[in-house]
């Protein structure tokens, strides 16, 4: 089987697991997901967080992207760029009346100042699928977020949150594929040997 297709195939079985939690077990895995996320020192000395909002049976990111702006932080989202090129970075600061569902389904800032530079994030939380115990990481398939992450500051911490179920022992990667720092699940908190 070629790379496409195993990536293709993961993408599926994983998916259908995360789909098969109840929605007390997503949220209490996300619930202990997001405390240990929030207890990172990168996360305390952050002054800019990119997050996003979930979609599907997603981690559950509401409380942490709650918990940026109660801590006074500053909060970033993404938005698709309406030519599907890449994500445009807004500043939010209301949940409640500065979102909208984007074009598939998942929530984006309605507008809000627009962060220039993706060097200018302290912490990076993001998605993905799949991801091994070394911070590889297998996303969607449209690259969004290593074209972000390739732009970022050496000293920016990269945080997926994902369950357990969701790190593997190796997935095929290719050259733009770009890991994160630490994979936190429910379970563990696996750190990229630098």
């Amino acid at each position: 089987m070629n790379p496409t297709d195993v990536k293709r195939a993961l993408r599926k079985s994983i998916i259908a697991e995360r789909d098969a939690l109840s929605d007390v077990e997503r949220i209490g895995k996300s619930a202990i997901i997001t405390e240990k996320i929030t207890s990172l020192d990168a996360f305390e000395s952050a002054g800019l967080v990119l997050a996003y909002m979930n979609f599907g049976s997603e981690y559950d990111t509401r409380e942490l992207v709650s918990r940026v702006l109660e801590s006074g932080k500053a909060l970033a989202l993404p938005k698709l760029k309406k030519d599907r090129s890449g994500l445009d970075l807004h500043i939010v600061t209301d949940l409640a009346g500065g979102l909208e569902e984007g074009i598939w389904g998942i929530l984006e800032p309605k507008g809000g100042d627009l962060v220039e530079d993706s060097s200018l994030v302290d912490f990076f939380l993001v998605p993905g699928v799949a991801f091994t115990r070394q911070g590889d990481r297998l996303g969607y398939g449209g690259g969004y977020y290593d074209r972000l992450l390739c732009k970022k500051r050496a000293d920016a911490a990269t945080i997926a949150a994902a369950f357990s179920f969701q790190v593997v022992e190796q997935l095929p990667l290719e050259d733009n594929d770009l890991p994160v720092d630490r994979v936190v699940t429910e379970l563990d908190m696996h750190v990229r040997n630098f």
